[in-house]
């Protein structure tokens, strides 16, 4: 599976565009993690306990997105990104989403 952010995918040819697809989760923040945080932030420095939990919610999200869009036969996916929210001050969602498309290679 191809996903790129950009819109177009050099050295291919897109026979088919499918349409949007998405993958999301939704997930609390860690009580070890925010605490952490909170003594963090007397210091400054790199939150590692809220990093690791964000990367790992946006790799879940990238593999829901990559479920997507293989369920709907599609190869590649353009014009991927991320989205973030916070709800409600303790839960985080986070969004991937793209073009769902058919490409074959050129050349």
């Amino acid at each position: 599976m191809l996903i790129v952010t950009t819109n177009d995918l050099p050295g291919y040819k897109i026979t088919r565009v499918i349409g949007e697809v998405n993958g999301l989760t939704v997930r609390t923040r860690n009580v070890g993690a925010q605490i952490g945080a909170s003594l963090k932030a007397f210091g400054g420095g790199e939150l590692k306990g809220l990093t690791k939990q964000l990367q790992e919610a946006r790799s879940e999200a990238l593999a829901r997105l990559t479920e997507a869009a293989q369920t709907v036969g599609a190869n590649a996916v353009l014009a991927m990104r991320y989205d973030s929210n916070e709800l409600a001050g303790t839960f985080q969602e986070i969004l991937a989403y793209g073009t769902a498309v058919v490409a074959e290679q050129v050349g």
